[in-house]
This record gives C-alpha cells, sequence and structure tokens, in this order.
C-alpha cells in the first residue's frame, strides 16, 4: 500500500508525457497519411517538448496527480477535461504569438489538440487502472480509540490503499490470549498495530511468533500518515517526537527556501502594487478606517512578530473575537479575504524574514497560550517559521477563524505536524502550486 502509494504519482506524470509524445506521432500519422519520418517527427517535437513540461504542470495544478483522487473515474474525466482545455489554450497561443518556435501548417496544432485529448483521456481513464495491481492485501488492525475505526473505514471505502482489513481487533474488548490466533486463522500477511497502545506491550511477545509465519508489522501511526496525509496527534507519543521532528538547521534546504521566499516575494510584492491603490480605495470607501492593519503573531521559537494586512473588518470589530467579528466582516473584507488578497502586505514580512512562504499560520498570541495548555505538543508547531500557506491550509477544511476551537485546531495541528516532518524543498514547491490552484478556484481557506 505505502509503496504504490508513493509511486503513482510517478507513473502517471511518465505514462502523461508518453501519451504527450504519442499523441504526436500519430498527428503526424493522420495528418500526412504515411508513417512519420524521424525527421519530422523529431522537428516537430522540439516545439512541443517545452509545452509538454507547461501541460504535466497544469495537470499538477488541477490535482490529476493526488494520492487520492487517481483512481476515482467518475472525478477525473471532468477535471481532466478542464485540464486538456487550458493546455489547449497555452498552445494555441504559443504557437501564435511565438511563431519563430512554432509549428507549420497550423492544422497539425489543432490535430494534434484532437488526438491527444483522445489519448490522454484513454490512457488516464483506462490504460492507467489496468496497471494498478488488482489484488489487495489482508490485513488485521490491532489498535483502539477512533483513529483505528477511522483506518478501517478508509480502507474499505477507498480500494486505492491496496489493503484490506479482514478483522480489526479492539484491544479494548478483545482479550489478549484470542489476538495471535485471529490472525493466524485470517490468513493475513500484514499486521497493523498501535505499538504505542499500553495494551500492546503484553502481547508483543506473542505477535513476534508470527515473524517466522511471514507475517509484516507496520505501526498504526505510520499507516494513518500514509492514508490521511497527516499525523494522528492522540496516537503519538513523546517518543515520536524525539525520533521524527528536530529544529536542527537543514542547510540546503533552509538556504533553496530562503532563496525562494526572497525571490518570489520581490516578484509578487512588485506584480501586486497594481492592486494597492483599488483595494485601498475600496477599504475607504466603504467605512473610512485605515488600510491596513498590524497584528502581534507567534512566529519561531515562540517569538513574537507583528504582520501586516489590508484591513477586511470594520474598525469597531478590530479587537473583538467570537461571532461578533465574524459579522463585522466589510463587504471589500469578504472579498479581499476569499481570494486572499488581504495577505498581501505580508509579502513584506517574508522579504524582512519574519514570515516563509511556506509554513505553519501564525496564530495570535492569546490563542497560543490557551493552545499550549489544551492540546498536547502545541508548542511543536513554533519550531519553524511560520508562513502565509501550508499543508493545512490545503487539507484542513475547517480552520478556527474567529474563536477558540480545540478540536478543529487539534485537528489541524496533525496537519501542520506532517508538514514539519516531512518538509523540504520539493514539498514547499508542491505546496505552493497547489496553493495557486486553491485561489484559482477561490477555495482558499
Amino acid at each position: 500500500m505505502t509503496i504504490f502509494n508513493k509511486k503513482a504519482p510517478w507513473l502517471l506524470l511518465f505514462g502523461d508525457i508518453a501519451a504527450f509524445v504519442v499523441s504526436l506521432w500519430l498527428t503526424l500519422l493522420f495528418r500526412y497519411v504515411e508513417t512519420p519520418t524521424s525527421q519530422s517527427f523529431f522537428s516537430h517535437l522540439a516545439p512541443f517538448s517545452l509545452l509538454f513540461i507547461v501541460w504535466a504542470l497544469i495537470f499538477f495544478i488541477s490535482g490529476l496527480y493526488e494520492k487520492h483522487a487517481v483512481v476515482f473515474r467518475s472525478r477525473i474525466f471532468g477535471t481532466l477535461v478542464q485540464g486538456q482545455v487550458v493546455n489547449m489554450l497555452i498552445a494555441t497561443t504559443f504557437f501564435y504569438l511565438i511563431p519563430w518556435y512554432g509549428i507549420s501548417p497550423k492544422t497539425t496544432l489543432f490535430l494534434y489538440l484532437l488526438v491527444s485529448l483522445c489519448v490522454i483521456l484513454l490512457w488516464r481513464v483506462y490504460g492507467f487502472f489496468l496497471l494498478v495491481p488488482t489484488s489487495r492485501e489482508k490485513a488485521v488492525l490491532i489498535g483502539s480509540g477512533e483513529e483505528m475505526h477511522e483506518l478501517f473505514r478508509e480502507a474499505h471505502k477507498n480500494p486505492h490503499h491496496n489493503i484490506d482489513f479482514a478483522f480489526l481487533i479492539d484491544l479494548s474488548t478483545t482479550l489478549k490470549t484470542d489476538i495471535v490466533e485471529t490472525v493466524r486463522s485470517s490468513g493475513a500477511s500484514l499486521v497493523v498495530v498501535d505499538l504505542h497502545n499500553d495494551k500492546v506491550q503484553a502481547i508483543l511477545p506473542h505477535l513476534y511468533n508470527l515473524l517466522f509465519a511471514h507475517v509484516r508489522f507496520i505501526d498504526m501511526d505510520r499507516m494513518y500518515e500514509d492514508m490521511f496525509d497527516r499525523i494522528p496527534v492522540s496516537l503519538v507519543k513523546h517518543n515520536w517526537f524525539l525520533e521524527n521532528i528536530s529544529a536542527s538547521p537543514k542547510f540546503v534546504y533552509d538556504i533553496l527556501k530562503r532563496f525562494m521566499d526572497i525571490s518570489l516575494a520581490l516578484i509578487l510584492g512588485f506584480c501586486s502594487l497594481v492592486l494597492y491603490p483599488f483595494v485601498a480605495l475600496a477599504i475607504k470607501l466603504e467605512d473610512k478606517g485605515p488600510v491596513f492593519i498590524f497584528q502581534d503573531r507567534i512566529g519561531k521559537n515562540d517569538s513574537r512578530i507583528r504582520i501586516i494586512k489590508f484591513r477586511s473588518m470594520s474598525v469597531a470589530a478590530q479587537d473583538t473575537t467570537g461571532a461578533s467579528q465574524e459579522q463585522s466582516v466589510t463587504k471589500i473584507g469578504a472579498f479581499i479575504r476569499k481570494t486572499r488578497i488581504d495577505e498581501l502586505p505580508q509579502l513584506w514580512n517574508v522579504l524582512v524574514g519574519d514570515l516563509s512562504l511556506i509554513g505553519p499560520r501564525p496564530e495570535l498570541p492569546p490563542f497560543v497560550r490557551l493552545y499550549e495548555k489544551e492540546i498536547p505538543f502545541y508548542s511543536v508547531r513554533h519550531l519553524i517559521k511560520p508562513g502565509l500557506s501550508g499543508w493545512a491550509q490545503l487539507y484542513h477544511t475547517t480552520p478556527p477563524k474567529f474563536s477558540v476551537s480545540n478540536e478543529d485546531t487539534t485537528m489541524k495541528l496533525s496537519y501542520d505536524l506532517y508538514y514539519i516532518k516531512n518538509r523540504s524543498f520539493l514539498l514547499d514547491i508542491m505546496i505552493a502550486l497547489k496553493t495557486i490552484r486553491e485561489l484559482v478556484s477561490r477555495k482558499g481557506r
């Protein structure tokens, strides 16, 4: 299950590139009604190569390489058509605006767009599924709590995981003497067990004997992370953090991340300046209050930072919290929040180093102090620099915005911990591209 999940996006990417190339060969075949020569094929491949990279990027932004979306054919068709329509517009614009890098005659281009749509649909809707293993590994799930039941339900609901839980053994109700016999009789080759559960310690010697029956074992928190892309906060203990979380500098990653922050903040900041007069005028016309607001937040190493934003609430609501604050969002404020225009001034915070483009969102100091008391390990999110966008902003659907919510914040923390554990330059780029998708679809949170 874990191996397939990691390889699936790469398989899709290489398959898409191959489909683009095959489409070009078929286009030349249909256009000239003869097998394309090497010279003809490669002369056309040269101008198309750059487009293939751009098209794959559009597919990525469209979500066509998402781990949990690649197997739902009903979702793939609509998303794929939308992505390919965008690709067609890019190709047409590219070849007509840059004629010296284009192709001739243009009939070849339009024929290619039609052929590539058909080929990519065949590959994504049918071809990919022929390469997906149909057999599911039989497994036994041993643990307790809501996370265990989430795993069980997800495995049965989504065949993408290639795992079939034959039995669910709840340690809060099952006698330990029955567990080993249940695993043996099930014929399972994999046991997913909560190794951090105190009740598991007593049965570990019995489970050890199953190794000689060629049974594999995997920790339940690792399986949970693979399935849900977040860390189960209630399952992990201090030893998990000691093994998986580090505040030590990552020299190469830190340099690349800071370079990306500065370069993109300068580019985006400069390009967005054209919006400032219009936003400022709209804010002033609505209630004549200040254009910008300054807020204290908690940054890296629990330091206090001050961020700048376009004001989105009425002047009277700036120092309130809860429902009254939510009701005081102005009309222009609702728009700039939805489009995240209100956060553009924070590019200055990125430039000076208080924020990063990618990282956990910084929280208000009073909320932080409360969450640190109520939510285990909450302070871990302050080991790294906060960001304008992050893993939680992409995947957490119910973030607390105007009031304290321990439940929603615990869920948000589970996504932040996933990012802190797995952070890398490649992951940051992926989050940045997905953020673009969220902004375009106006689903940013």
